[in-house]
């Protein structure tokens, strides 16, 4: 089971499965149709940059999905998961349009792993 709240914040059950609806919106609050060419991508990694000897370092992502430009559904599945450590992470998700201009319209979002109840 997975939740979804109106920040973004996703809450998932180690090796359970997902499958979002993810939708882009313009500066005027339209809904961007995906053009020819454009990419999305999907990325979890380690929660938030960790401080050393003053230095930030932004670790390596845990999970990375391309997400279809035909249909906007975001996929996990229970490989996806199973592996990592119980725990909080943050996401993004980026559009990388056809002519290279990215723009990371989900930023830093919250992503807690919950146990299973055996």
């Amino acid at each position: 089971m997975f939740t979804i709240d109106k920040d973004n914040a996703i809450t998932l059950t180690r090796g359970d499965s997902m499958q979002s609806e993810v939708v882009i919106l313009t500066i005027d609050g339209d809904e961007y149709v995906p053009q020819e060419g454009d990419s999305i991508r999907f990325a979890l990694k380690a929660n938030r940059m960790t401080v050393n000897k003053g230095a930030f370092i932004n670790p390596e992502p845990l999970i990375e999905k391309s997400i279809s430009t035909n249909d906007l559904i975001l996929r996990l599945v229970p490989e996806d998961t199973k592996d990592l450590p119980f725990g909080k992470y943050v996401y993004d998700v980026e559009l990388t349009f056809a002519d290279g201009y990215v723009d990371t319209f989900i930023n830093c979002a919250p992503f807690d792993l919950k146990p299973e109840v055996d």
